[in-house]
């Protein structure tokens, strides 16, 4: 394999807004609800796709601040830059082991990869696992070969995944049984239970902000990154409310909470239309974020390598540009994980209350943002007066706080207590490390 040193500074700038819109999608669509609508519904019942709603409106408030920020200027290691830039050299270095821990949250997918291979074929439950970490290793292969194959392949994903869940829907809705809305079955959870799903699927519908990741390898990050977070989130929740309502309501309630989607499929679509979705609709929907997060997963950890605080060596390019030593370690720890006795649920919640951490202080820490760029944030096109843009890092920091207050309800007492240790083990990291890191100012005018 040849192999050359590598920076932020290298890598191409070869994506455009179709490119980053491809993304998006393909990072959102599909995955969310086919792996966690059943857990949704076990909380809330048939209020479900008004949870979905919900998540969207907690989501884009978690990531205004982001916006605002990717809007300014471009941000060579994504989201690691902005707390690099804006929250100080310690908390840069805290975010180094926390994001490597949150790596973990690929086997949601390949979990529930395997379950939907398991239940088309009818192989026993027991080849889950295996099914997952085959089609891992596959996605780890294709994504040694470059970000501009990933990114046209994930445009393909994403027309395919919004095709197959338009005819879940559409074959559905004239199933769904009357008196929907006066059902038994709804707000099953009470409010509390309604939030705590609406918290939970946050994690669905937060990939559109991902694409901060590849502000490097964009044309035009300050005007498209922003456009594609807010649109593809908006549109992506639509979607998941429409096929919510489908889901929570042409079963009763005890036959769908906790299930997969397969389960609704096969009452309401025909053999040709079912087996596409479940082939398909499905298959893509947990493959394509499996391959979103081994594409821009590496950006943030190789500006962490540039500034110094993991070894230069880690952010090595193949011959195709692709950083494999990075790739690699996502891979083993998405493969570890996967073979963990750990519950979907369980590895949603433990991605989002150790990166809650970070998520609360750096939209906080935005507020600085005019004082640390004042050229850029002059020109930008998000320029707020003062108190707004006060206003909206408090309405960040507050909805990333209460998304780890819902998730942290999830995981048991253990649990909890690794994310406590990760978290103050990340911040003596940074504490001890920082001494002896320079960090490069990795942002720049776009």
């Amino acid at each position: 394999m040849e192999e050359r040193a590598s920076s932020t500074k290298n890598l191409k700038r070869v994506l455009g807004f179709g490119d980053l819109m491809g993304v998006a999608f393909g990072y959102i669509i599909g995955a969310g609800i086919m792996t966690l609508l059943g857990s949704a519904i076990a909380m809330t019942g048939r209020s479900v796709p008004f949870a979905f709603l919900m998540a969207a409106v907690i989501t884009i408030c978690q990531f205004l601040p982001t916006i605002i920020t990717a809007g300014t200027v471009r941000l060579r290691g994504g989201s690691y830059t902005m707390v690099a830039m804006l929250c100080g050299k310690q908390l840069a270095g805290t975010q180094v082991i926390i994001f490597l821990f949150q790596s973990m949250s690929m086997a949601m997918y390949t979990l529930s990869f395997g379950s939907y291979f398991c239940s088309l074929f009818g192989l026993p439950a027991v080849y889950e696992r295996f099914i997952g970490f085959g089609v891992l290793t596959l996605l780890y292969a294709v994504n040694l070969m470059g970000v501009d194959k990933f990114a046209k392949t994930q445009r393909v994903i994403s027309a395919t995944l919004i095709l197959a869940l338009g005819l879940f829907a559409g074959f559905g809705m004239g199933k769904i049984q009357p008196g929907y809305f006066a059902s038994e079955g709804f707000f099953t959870g009470g409010v509390f239970g309604f939030l705590q799903a609406a918290g939970m699927l946050t994690f669905a519908l937060g990939g559109g902000s991902g694409v901060v990741s590849l502000s490097a390898e964009a044309k035009n990050p300050t005007r498209d990154i922003p456009l594609v977070a807010i649109i593809s989130t908006v549109v992506v929740a639509v979607i998941y409310a429409l096929v919510g309502f489908v889901g929570a309501g042409v079963l009763p309630v005890e036959e769908v909470a906790g299930q997969n989607l397969t389960v609704v499929a096969s009452v309401v679509m025909p053999k040709f239309a079912y087996v596409f979705f479940v082939a398909c609709g499905a298959g893509l929907a947990l493959v394509s974020p499996i391959n979103g997060q081994l594409a821009t997963g590496p950006r943030p950890v190789m500006q962490m390598c540039d500034d110094g605080w993991l070894p230069r060596k880690l952010a090595t390019l193949n011959k195709n540009g692709s950083p494999w030593v990075i790739q690699t370690w996502l891979y083993v720890m998405g493969a570890l994980a996967t073979f963990a006795n750990l519950s979907v649920s369980t590895l949603v919640s433990l991605s989002i209350v150790a990166g809650g951490f970070i998520s609360v202080c750096m939209n906080l820490c935005v507020m600085r943002l005019p004082v640390v760029c004042p050229e850029e944030w002059g020109a930008s096109k998000f320029k707020l007066p003062k108190p707004l843009l006060v206003l909206a890092c408090l309405i960040g920091g507050g909805a990333s706080a209460f998304n780890v207050f819902i998730n942290a309800r999830n995981l048991t007492p253990a649990l909890l207590g690794l994310n406590v240790v990760v978290v103050i083990g990340a911040l003596c990291f940074g504490v001890l490390r920082g001494r002896r890191v320079e960090m490069e100012i990795s942002y720049e005018k776009a």
